[in-house]
């Protein structure tokens, strides 16, 4: 018989081996567990059509046709499961941790390999993850308006040892209507999530986390309230560093992408910017005066920020007047910082 874990359990062992999930591609590809291996039992054709005949005939009629549809391809599983399996175990789960996820434990089992299955399933799975956020979280936050570098100065600070999430990087997105350009296809929300407490799990809770400011909505991926609201909650060390030092880091960081995704870029917040102003920011970007471009949209952005930044309790909110934006000289201010020594 397989071993069945919590998902908390499950988790912390798989790290020692691979987790196979059997729920069909398209369950998979919306979200799963971060390092999870596709193994689906059914297709997401097959799967709708075992669920029609469910509903249409019964249980028996949508066995026998799950049957049909998985004999075929028992061997090609044993042989791929062997040749994944670290010291013969793999760690297996569906959506509730019923038929799919149980049977393929069978087939493996039978084959000699050892499985360990989450009871659940991935369905009990985003219940821990959801769970996770409601825990105290000892965020500090890192703001500054656009053009701050606030991301280069976070991966500094982690590479001096300083406990860093960066959720732009987890939502493949810097936060802006420039913010999708040369990264990745976002994850969905749900799949945010579970990176997200993948990484609060390696965290040492007596220790402060740094996390960059940010809206609820990071391009297409939505925070949950639970974690946001904590984000807001935080102290935020506020990093006052004028235009002129950010203007250069704008145009190094976005200048190089094509004319055509910066002016799509900037018609996302055409109403945002005024009729007046986004004229002018399409004229300037077909001249190529980047820093013009920059300046206007810039303009918008700093009003937008400082607007958020008025909302949060005064007492959680310190500035610190940073003037460069060389990733090395800001981390050095940040770590002299009374808010960052008091915390470490």
């Amino acid at each position: 018989m397989p071993e069945k874990l919590d998902p908390n359990a499950f988790v912390t062992a798989a790290s020692q081996g691979p987790i196979l999930d059997v729920r069909s591609p398209g369950e998979f590809q919306r979200a799963h567990i971060p390092g999870a291996i596709s193994f689906p039992l059914f297709t997401d054709e097959e799967r709708a059509r075992v669920g029609t005949i469910y509903k249409q005939a019964g249980k028996d009629a949508a066995v026998e046709l799950g049957l049909e549809f998985v004999g075929p391809k028992l061997a090609k599983w044993v042989k791929q499961a062997k040749k994944l399996a670290v010291n013969n175990t793999v760690y297996v789960h569906c959506w509730r941790g019923g038929m799919r996820s149980g049977s393929m434990a069978w087939l493996l089992e039978t084959a000699g390999i050892q499985v360990k299955l989450l009871v659940g399933g991935y369905k009990a799975y985003r219940n821990f993850v959801l769970s996770k956020f409601e825990e105290t979280i000892p965020l500090i936050v890192l703001g500054g308006k656009t053009g701050s570098g606030k991301t280069d100065i976070l991966l500094e600070m982690q590479k001096r040892g300083v406990q860093v999430i960066d959720l732009e990087g987890i939502a493949h997105h810097r936060g802006s209507a420039f913010g999708h350009l040369g990264l990745e296809e976002q994850p969905t929300s749900e799949h945010f999530e579970n990176v997200l407490v993948e990484q609060l799990m390696q965290m040492d809770y007596t220790k402060p986390i740094w996390v960059e400011d940010e809206s609820r909505h990071i391009g297409k991926v939505f925070m949950g309230a639970s974690f946001y609201d904590q984000l807001r909650a935080a102290p935020v060390l506020f990093l006052d560093i004028d235009a002129q030092y950010r203007l250069p880091h704008l145009v190094e960081v976005y200048a190089h992408y094509p004319k055509e995704d910066l002016a799509r870029a900037i018609d996302k917040i055409k109403k945002r910017l005024g009729g007046d102003h986004y004229k002018n920011a399409q004229e300037a970007l077909e001249t190529g005066d980047f820093s013009e471009v920059a300046a206007i949209t810039l303009n918008y952005y700093d009003k937008a920020y400082v607007h958020g930044l008025e909302i949060r309790a005064k007492e959680n909110i310190h500035r610190l007047v940073v003037e460069s934006c060389e990733p090395m000289v800001q981390t050095d201010a940040v770590m002299a910082h009374p808010l960052f020594t008091k915390n470490k």
